[in-house]
């Protein structure tokens, strides 16, 4: 009996870094329900908006942050922060259903294309408060630009998609723009 001990007390032994591995595991990173969060099934929306870049006049909604070091014809190097209204139809006046709220910079230096890192945060209806989080390459003279939905905070927790850009108006003169946009989010 007490060599049946003493050999499953050297047994417990030699497997307790490995108990304790596995326990140090669980600690870190652990399943969860998703019902926990309050998550139902996944579903499919699509939003559809116009986002109004202002560079001009005395309240822009864009601003250059960091001027291009040197000369050149795309722009490279600019940095613009934007807190651009979005509204329903593509008149400057139309219903604000929220802002897109981050940055555009030049990061081509072959073309125009931007790198645009936006929050769209909605402020009306069941999504006031939520936001979409959209982070990818925008060449701006393509007719239509693909950039992924990489999140979202409040409704959109979860979220992935795509975000669809086209250009409705823009003025070489003072580089407003009015643009299109097309999100399709899957979320809960």
């Amino acid at each position: 009996m007490a060599s049946q001990s003493l050999v499953s007390f050297l047994l417990f032994l030699s497997f307790s870094p490995l108990l304790i591995s596995v326990i140090a595991e669980h600690d870190f990173v652990r399943p969860i329900d998703r019902k926990v969060l309050g998550l139902k099934k996944q579903k499919l929306s699509h939003f559809r908006f116009y986002w109004h870049d202002i560079l001009s006049g005395e309240k822009p909604t864009s601003v250059p942050v960091v001027t291009p070091p040197i000369n050149s014809t795309t722009g490279f190097g600019l940095v613009n922060m934007i807190d651009n209204p979005l509204t329903l139809g593509p008149e400057l006046n139309s219903t604000v259903v929220g802002r897109a709220q981050g940055f555009y910079a030049s990061a081509s230096q072959s073309e125009i294309g931007l790198m645009m890192a936006m929050n769209f945060a909605f402020m009306e209806g069941k999504y006031n408060g939520s936001t979409i989080t959209v982070l990818g390459r925008n060449p701006v003279f393509n007719k239509v630009r693909e950039m992924p939905v990489i999140g979202g905070s409040g409704l959109f927790r979860f979220a992935r998609g795509y975000a669809e850009a086209r250009t409705h108006w823009w003025s070489a003169a003072s580089g407003d723009a009015t643009v299109e946009y097309n999100v399709y989010v899957m979320h809960y």
